[in-house]
């Protein structure tokens, strides 16, 4: 079906056509059709709104004028939004800005009113105070519909009493502020509610108010912040994420109005959104939707299932909504980005944060909108606060040519999207899914969790039951910190509901360990260690309810924590030390990373930016945001190493390319915080060596840093290396959210006796040795790794440049072998092995064989070929120099082969040990691996080369 014409829509509205009559009751139809198209010409903006309400200055021509206007403002949405001259935005925004004008309108002629009998409401030092009217909801999310009520609480900032003042000098007596408040909103309420003449301008509920009917009418910001954060219920936080102020100054100046307002903001911030990731909202608010569920589908069912609520019911507008709050209420703590209060803008911010899939959020928006433009139509019909879209019948047959739509199609659509939202409600919340916790109560013994004097031993038996072993339940100790987290001192200090929550969560990991371990692939523990490395991340978060109620919450996290947990005791030691990674098992993005996703950390180091742009001033805050978003990022890319979605030299990529961002985003930081500092960027450069610079970076690896300049400011030596400074403090220190990196300037010129930062010129004149006490071989070695990372681009290129023309010196090929192979023995005798076993990196057929080798061609070879001195990484740059004729193509190839399986056993060692554990295996299983690498080796430089000697 088409749009209707205006002709048509003023049949379909019963509102348009009382209306029409009403403006012109002796007029034509004709003329009621021109006056409907002059009214629809064009849209209300708030300068025309403002104009109107303007004209009004007492109370009874303001009462009068704001009803008319509203009459006016309905016919022309009814409409343009008919017709399609404009859309949901349109229609909200119009409401939205009619709603907040009529608010200030009628706050400020009250007030004045009032003022000429009592005075002007003023703190103790005289300062003038006004009401500050809160709009909640639909109002404070400015997302208003046409025949909505509008939720209101009546604040102000501070007690006093009224007072005369030069524009009010004939009060007549004083009276608290409290009291002019109390009297002013008993006239503000009916000068929106009440109907007259026209009609009414607003129905106002004021149950949100602190205490509910039974609390004053108007409070002061003193007793709200008691009320909030002594008395405050969950649901108040989701009701006030909404809340702002709409009123404006009456009495006080615009700067002193500001403040007042901004006091109302900075209480009511903390209380809407705790410091940590809350997961507790999710059970909170499943249990307020799960009542209005259920009362919805108690009055679908009395009215015989011949409709539905398009706001309250199933899949409605209230679902989406819900899955929105909720996800900021979680995450806006830590993500200033989902402090928003509209729903579809919170949306997009929430795929931005990593909390909705894009196409799930997609889909979200244009059922949001579509939702509501239904429940806009209904309400055109008869300007009903209505949301119920019967099956048939005569107010159906209005709705849907309103929307111009056939009937029976809108119900097909309605049907369509509620289904698709139910089904992402139910997926985030988890509604069809069982919680973690078990099944069967009966098989745990009676009273274990009371401490009895048998509970040990009962529990012993019942690992035993569950498949741990007799003597790992016989060993007593998995009893012991089973019985000592349920009902231990940090467990005592949690709320009821939030200890049962624990309880039950450590009878289902009890439970399915077993299971876990079974699902985690080929690195296979014993149930006994599994359970005793989950009871380790039990223990280090039980004092904070938040990550038990995600994992409670979330089965399918609980469950996939398990696994991360078998297959690896390093990646058991980063979830206990950062547990704020268990955000990222809900984080939409996780699953999506493997072999095949972009290298590319800007819009990560984007949303990061803007982080520490909301905590300016607060250094504390800044540097846990660092270490929060780097740990969750590895931890991201750790799941989808753990789950086999990564190649090694893929992980390594992504993880160099993290640090990368993180590397300049601290140099930012640093530079915006220097006292001083000049207006353009720093001309600074970050150059990265080992693996950061070779793009090998593992989860634990140091970072070899050296830093240069470029300035011919007197002072840049000194400013420099007060950047530096405060750089290496962001990257190094210890908060509570742990610490990013351990750096190693020992590259620098002149190593540990050299300048934290030095000059480009010093640097260049260093590396090509131009006194006779620059670089030595294994420093030329180190700068075929070497890279530019961050600072100033123009110094990172002229520094790209530098080193190609170093590295393409010519040199004597003989003594590069010679020194080559003295620096190689000289790095055996500094790591000795004694163990039996081989040392994938340091000993001879090697890792360090393989880039000596790689380095020996990039030296020794780049003045002829030029494409070495690229910075491809060691495999490539093997097979690179065997097409170009300088390794024996074979050999470089079962090379290459052997290099590349080292770095995969010792990724897989120190998943498990570390960094800092020499990464060593027996020898018979890289037997073949080591004679190829010492093949090579002897193809190249003509002998076996050093040995390590012994003990």
């Amino acid at each position: 079906m088409e749009k209707p014409t205006l002709e048509q829509t003023a049949e379909l509205s019963v509102f348009a056509a009382r209306s029409l009559k009403a403006m012109l009751p002796g007029g034509t139809d004709a003329e009621r059709l021109e006056r409907f198209a002059l009214l629809c010409s064009e849209p209300w903006t708030r300068g025309r709104i403002v104009q109107r309400i303007g004209a009004a200055a007492t109370s009874e021509a303001l009462d009068l004028e704001l009803r008319l206007l509203r009459r006016d403002l309905m016919l022309s949405l009814i409409g343009r939004n008919a017709t399609g001259a404009c859309g949901y935005d349109e229609v909200v925004e119009t409401m939205t800005i009619f709603a907040e004008e009529a608010v200030r309108a009628v706050v400020r002629v009250h007030a004045r009113e009032l003022a000429e009998r009592l005075g002007v409401p003023s703190s103790p030092e005289g300062v003038p105070q006004d009401l500050l009217v809160v709009g909640m909801g639909k109002l404070g999310g400015a997302e208003l519909n046409v025949s909505s009520d509008i939720d209101l609480i009546f604040l102000f900032d501070e007690d006093g009493e009224t007072r005369p003042t030069a524009e009010f000098p004939n009060a007549r007596r004083s009276v608290t502020n409290e009291e002019f408040y109390a009297r002013l909103a008993r006239r503000i309420i009916p000068a929106l509610n009440d109907p007259e003449g026209p009609g009414f301008v607003f129905r106002v509920d004021m149950r949100l108010r602190p205490n509910g009917d039974a609390g004053p009418i108007v409070s002061s910001s003193g007793m709200l912040e008691e009320y909030l954060y002594t008395q405050g219920r969950d649901w108040e936080r989701f009701a006030w994420l909404k809340g702002r102020v709409v009123s404006g100054p009456v009495f006080a100046p615009p700067k002193a109005f500001a403040q007042q307002v901004k006091s109302i903001h900075d209480l009511v911030q903390p209380f809407v959104f705790r410091k940590y990731l809350d997961f507790n909202a999710i059970s909170s608010l499943t249990k307020l939707h799960e009542l209005v569920r259920a009362e919805t589908n108690r009055r679908e069912q009395a009215r015989g299932r011949e409709g539905c609520n398009v706001k309250l019911g199933r899949g409605g507008i209230r679902e989406i909504e819900f899955i929105v709050q909720t996800l900021q209420v979680i995450r806006g703590g830590r993500e200033q980005k989902l402090h928003g209060r509209s729903t579809l803008p919170m949306i997009d911010a929430l795929v931005e944060a990593g909390a909705l899939a894009e196409d799930v959020a997609h889909r979200l928006s244009a059922a949001y909108v579509f939702l509501r433009d239904v429940e806009h139509a209904l309400q055109y019909v008869d300007d009903q606060q209505t949301q119920w879209l019967p099956r048939g019948g005569d107010v159906l047959r209005r709705a849907a040519g309103l929307l111009g739509a056939d009937p029976d199609e809108l119900w097909r659509e309605v049907e369509g999207v509620r289904e698709f939202v139910a089904s992402a409600f139910d997926g985030v919340f988890h509604v069809n899914e069982e919680k973690a916790e078990v099944q069967d109560e009966g098989r745990w013994p009676l009273g274990w969790a009371e401490g009895t004097p048998a509970a040990p031993e009962m529990l012993e038996h019942l690992l035993e039951r569950f498949g741990y072993g007799a003597a790992a339940a016989a060993n007593g100790e998995l009893a012991s910190r089973i019985l000592s987290l349920v009902r231990g001192r940090r467990s005592s200090m949690l709320s009821e509901e939030a200890r049962t929550r624990l309880r039950r969560l450590v009878q289902f990991v009890v439970e399915k360990c077993p299971e876990w371990i079974e699902r985690s692939g080929a690195r296979v523990i014993s149930p006994a260690e599994e359970l005793s490395r989950y009871l380790q991340l039990l223990e280090a978060i039980a004092g904070r309810s938040t990550y038990a109620a995600l994992l409670y919450e979330y089965p399918s996290a609980a469950a996939r924590v398990g696994r991360v947990l078998a297959a690896s005791r390093w990646s058991t030691d980063y979830v206990v030390r950062h547990p704020i990674v268990l955000d990222e098992l809900v984080d939409a993005r996780s699953s999506e990373m493997d072999d095949f996703t972009p290298v590319e950390w800007s819009a990560w180091r984007e949303s990061l930016h803007a982080e520490l742009v909301s905590a300016e001033g607060d250094q504390e805050r800044q540097m846990n945001y660092l270490r929060d978003a780097h740990h969750g990022a590895v931890f991201r890319l750790l799941v989808a190493d753990l789950d086999g979605r990564f190649a090694v030299e893929r992980l390594a990529d992504q993880l160099s390319a993290l640090a990368d961002a993180v590397i300049a985003e601290v140099l930012d930081l640093a530079w915006s915080g220097m006292p001083g500092r000049p207006e353009e960027p720093p001309h600074f450069a970050v150059i990265g060596y080992g693996k950061l610079g070779g793009k090998e970076l593992g989860y634990q690896s140091d970072l070899d840093l050296v830093f240069l300049y470029d300035d011919p400011d007197p002072d840049a030596d000194r400013r420099y290396s007060r950047l530096v400074r405060r750089m290496m403090s962001a990257l190094t220190v210890q908060t509570s959210s742990g610490k990013l990196f351990d750096v190693d300037l020992r590259l620098r010129p002149n190593g540990e006796n050299g300048l934290a930062v030095c000059s480009f010129e010093m640097f260049s004149r260093y590396q090509r040795n131009i006194d006779g006490n620059g670089a030595w071989l294994w420093e030329h070695q180190a700068l075929t790794r070497a890279r530019f990372v961050a600072g100033d681009p123009d110094l990172g290129r002229r520094f790209e440049v530098e080193r190609a023309e170093i590295l393409r010196t010519p040199r004597d090929r003989t003594a590069l072998a010679r020194e080559i192979g003295a620096m190689r023995a000289r790095m055996l005798e500094g790591h000795a092995n004694t163990s039996g076993l081989f040392d994938l990196k340091q000993d001879r057929g090697g890792m360090v064989d393989v880039e000596f080798i790689v380095q020996y061609c990039v030296l020794g070879w780049s003045a002829e070929h030029p494409e070495l001195v690229n910075n491809f990484g060691n495999i490539l740059l093997l097979e690179m120099s065997a097409r170009l004729g300088i390794l024996d193509e074979t050999l470089a190839a079962r090379a290459a082969c052997a290099y590349r399986r080292y770095r995969a056993l010792q990724h897989e060692i120190r998943l498990n040990a570390g960094e800092s554990v020499p990464a060593r295996v027996p020898a018979a299983m890289i037997e073949d691996e080591a004679q190829a690498v010492r093949a090579l080796w002897r193809s190249v430089f003509g002998e076996d080369g050093p040995e390590r000697k012994s003990a």
